[in-house]
């Protein structure tokens, strides 16, 4: 049996806020926003290559503290040119960085990231995020 990860409820403060911040700032598509009722909206968003979508909203997801997610995570097959990207569009992002214990963050490129080249950041509401670079799997 094949099982996929479709969505991940992230919790926000304020729904317009980032739904800019996810559409604008990440260029994550608008799959729909949904208004089922007084106090109850729903907004679907994807990365854009993704199978999984976030799920953001009021009156409809799971009670959850906003900024209480840590540890999502993206996947990109150029972590140096997702770190300008998102930097160009105005996100805080931490530099590039190696996570395998060999001290050489700064003078990594291409295929030498993948696997540990990352890049962090965190909505508004301080949900983390982690950008991992995966160009070729094995």
């Amino acid at each position: 049996m094949k099982w996929t990860l479709e969505v991940v409820v992230v919790p926000v403060a304020d729904v317009d806020r980032a739904k800019a911040f996810y559409a604008d700032g990440l260029g994550f598509t608008v799959d729909h926003d949904t208004t089922l009722g007084e106090g109850q909206r729903l907004v679907q968003l994807t990365p854009p290559g993704s199978g999984c979508s976030i799920v953001i909203g009021e009156g409809v997801i799971p009670p959850m503290e906003p900024g209480s997610i840590k540890g999502l995570q993206l996947v990109v097959p150029d972590i140096v040119a997702a770190h300008a990207e998102l930097v160009e569009r105005g996100v805080e992002v931490t530099d590039v960085q190696a996570i395998d214990g060999d001290g050489d963050k700064l003078r990594r490129g291409g295929a030498a990231l993948d696997n540990v080249g990352f890049v962090f950041f965190a909505d508004p509401d301080g949900n983390g995020w982690a950008v991992q670079q995966i160009s070729n799997r094995a």
